[in-house]
């Protein structure tokens, strides 16, 4: 029996996944050695069509063209993986889903000639295709990224905990940046994974991974308000930056104001 042959696919997004999918130095070789990356045009010269085992499929659908794409990537792969907040959940480009305005006068604001532009709203792809896993972050966590390779070649599912950052921030013993600093941090309703990253250096939590198990937007927006002092609308951006598309962070958008 031959290695699992593994593919990378790219829609809208930097393609910073997929660099973090790479930058595994220690152990890119031996990577390599249990699986035959057979599609990444990123990394590869010459790429070889499907089927393929696992497909790791980076970035948010936001143009006919892509979700063609998108349904042949489904069919052609046996496991899919969303590989980052913008494939989980619509990332940053979803931002322009609650700007308030037309597709059309979003396209003007982008582009200069829109003859030949077909662009709408922005959803995560599991909003159009089954998704066997995911992998949350901007970018992706390494150590996930890892643990879900294993798994996959183990035949079993991996062990993920998506509790809050706060749960992180406590362990590793950091000062509480919305209490004792009274910074916006969206840790408590935030997924864990990235070992408190942001907080940890001492920059509140900006929500990328999306919403926690546990996670109460109303509560926090609510904080946000009375304690921290940001407007309606600086809450509403908070919560849409990443994942303004999921349930649980758009509960914590409330009334605003389009910006």
């Amino acid at each position: 029996m031959g290695k699992p042959k593994v593919a990378f696919f790219k829609l809208s997004s930097c393609a910073g996944c997929q660099l973090t999918a790479l930058n595994i130095e220690p152990i890119l070789l031996d990577v390599l050695g249990v699986v035959d990356i057979t599609y990444f045009v990123m990394a590869k010269r010459e790429n070889h069509g499907g089927p393929y085992d696992i497909g790791f499929v980076e970035g948010a659908v936001t143009s006919p063209r892509e979700l063609e794409e998108l349904k042949k990537i489904r069919e052609e792969c046996s496991v899919v993986v969303a590989m980052g907040t913008c494939a989980c959940f619509g990332g940053i480009p979803s931002i322009k889903n609650f700007c308030g305005m037309t597709q059309k006068e979003v396209e003007a604001k982008v582009y200069t000639e829109l003859w030949d532009i077909k662009s709408m709203p922005v959803y995560g792809i599991d909003y159009y295709i089954d998704v066997d896993y995911y992998l949350r972050g901007c970018p992706i966590d390494k150590n996930e990224y890892l643990i879900l390779i294993k798994s996959l070649l183990k035949g079993i599912n991996p062990l993920f905990r998506f509790h809050s950052v706060c749960n992180e921030c406590i362990l590793k013993e950091n000062v509480c940046l919305l209490i004792h600093k009274k910074k916006a941090c969206m840790g408590s309703v935030t997924a864990s994974g990235c070992g408190a990253l942001c907080p940890s250096l001492g920059r509140e939590c900006e929500g990328c991974r999306g919403p926690a198990s546990d996670c109460n937007a109303e509560s926090l927006a609510e904080v946000f308000m009375k304690d921290i002092g940001l407007s309606k609308a600086d809450v509403a951006r908070k919560f849409l930056k990443y994942a303004g598309n999921t349930p649980e962070f758009s509960k914590g958008v409330g009334h605003y104001e389009h910006y």
